[in-house]
């Protein structure tokens, strides 16, 4: 079997367990949620890996699979664990979009909505996790800002991952919520991922980010860029 063909099937296998994760929390079968949920992160890893990602991107998306079944446990350490799995993964992030090119106004204009975010919330928030949300949430910020420099559709895949955990943190401090609130947060995650390796893997931006050097060359004709 070739690797387009494998990167192929592993792409439709992740975006099945997605939608019959979304499929399951519209049913409300917390089963279903369990079995599907878990298999969402190693799949899309799989793919990336096929696809020659590098190992800051694998990281990042093994950590989100830690983050994703910690939070499958109803408790508080369980939900500060997986946040800092979590954390972990969007350091993975900056690291690897350090080189990336953004625009200062979007910056300005994410630090504006990190702060009123941090500022509202911090009230409703149970006091001993005002401080752990408070730096998540600028880890979180970083990546979707930093996630730009690649282009439209990893500036995507960074705002899709700033919304779906603001519904986390919203859930958490008891703000009014949408309808089935786990359809939304898993629907915004699983895109937001997607497109933060697909950002990656095929860069819009005239350069992909290399954490540790400089810029990686154009491939040469004839050669699909992985």
């Amino acid at each position: 079997m070739s690797r387009e063909r494998l990167a192929g099937l592993l792409r439709a296998a992740f975006a099945a367990a997605l939608a019959a994760d979304l499929l399951a929390l519209l049913a409300g079968s917390a089963t279903g949620h369990l079995l599907a949920k878990p298999l969402l992160m190693p799949l899309l890893a799989a793919y990336a890996a096929v696809r020659g990602a590098p190992r800051l991107l694998l990281a990042a998306l093994a950590f989100g699979w830690g983050g994703d079944v910690f939070l499958l446990v109803d408790a508080e350490w369980a939900f500060l664990a997986g946040m800092g799995s979590f954390a972990a993964g969007h350091v993975c992030y900056l690291l690897l979009f350090g080189r990336a090119r953004t625009s200062p106004l979007l910056g300005a204009c994410y630090a504006a909505v990190l702060v009123a975010a941090v500022a509202l919330l911090w009230p409703s928030l149970p006091a001993d996790l005002r401080v752990p949300v408070a730096g998540y949430s600028l880890l979180l910020t970083a990546t979707a800002y930093r996630a730009s420099g690649l282009g439209p559709v990893a500036a995507a895949g960074g705002a899709l991952f700033l919304l779906s955990d603001t519904l986390i943190a919203t859930g958490v401090a008891d703000w009014p919520q949408p309808p089935v609130p786990d359809f939304w947060i898993m629907l915004t995650y699983g895109a937001a991922q997607y497109l933060l390796v697909t950002g990656v893997l095929r860069p819009s931006s005239a350069a992909r980010p290399h954490p540790t050097g400089p810029v990686a060359a154009p491939s040469p004709p004839g050669r699909p860029r992985s």
